[in-house]
């Protein structure tokens, strides 16, 4: 999301090294989920090994996130009311919720209830924080005042490229969440194949957010 990073303005040389290690962060983070639902990779390497690179990357997703809050926090002149530090608050919220879901996706055994509620539900929260943060990191991006804001921008931005195409992760993500549902009647996933599908195509938009981050610091 890196919504502190969306001004226009030059940055010191700390605040672009900070901003490298968050990109990098992200970026080993979406890595992990981009490849994690591939069809035929939990054959390659074993459901376990499927499910630890999950949680790796939820790892990386917080600890990037964790960064975003820190410099957020740094450089908000007024913290509760700016909505690029709400925005890394419930984006770092999103993660560690990532991490629980993650995390219990490695247990092996769970009964369909279990899994709703230790994973599916964790996950779908998750993604909820995510598509706030998204949406207010895109506000940010469109000026200073949240409202209103613009779906189109004056002009060609990275940083609106940035916002944007994390915005869209953050919906690809919900979508995800929403088909990963087991039901309790068959104890199957509701649709297995979108779920896959918007989980990694979701990561790709972060990824390439976070190359965006990453190339616009090298300018700076």
């Amino acid at each position: 999301m890196i919504s502190h990073a969306l001004g226009r303005t030059r940055r010191a040389d700390a605040t672009v090294e900070w901003d490298r290690w968050i990109a990098a962060g992200f970026a080993i983070g979406s890595t992990c989920f981009l490849v994690g639902p591939i069809p035929g990779f939990d054959d390659l390497v074993g459901q376990g090994a499927d499910a630890a690179v999950f949680f790796a990357g939820s790892i990386f997703f917080t600890a990037a996130a964790a960064l975003e809050l820190r410099e957020g926090t740094l450089r908000a002149g007024r913290r509760f009311a700016n909505a690029g530090w709400w925005s890394a608050f419930v984006q770092f919220a999103g993660t560690l919720l990532f991490n629980l879901s993650t995390f219990h996706g490695l247990q092996h055994g769970l009964s369909t209830e279990q899994t709703n509620r230790l994973v599916w539900a964790p996950d779908l929260f998750g993604s909820i924080a995510f598509l706030i943060s998204g949406a207010l990191a895109y506000a940010v991006s469109q000026g200073p005042h949240l409202l209103p804001a613009r779906w189109l921008p004056e002009e060609t931005d990275p940083s609106w490229r940035s916002a944007a195409t994390n915005l869209a992760g953050c919906i690809l993500f919900g979508i995800s969440a929403i088909a990963s549902y087991v039901v309790p009647s068959t104890g199957s996933v509701l649709a297995l194949a979108p779920a896959n599908f918007c989980t990694s195509l979701g990561a790709l938009c972060f990824l390439i957010g976070a190359v965006l981050l990453w190339r616009r610091t090298s300018r700076d």
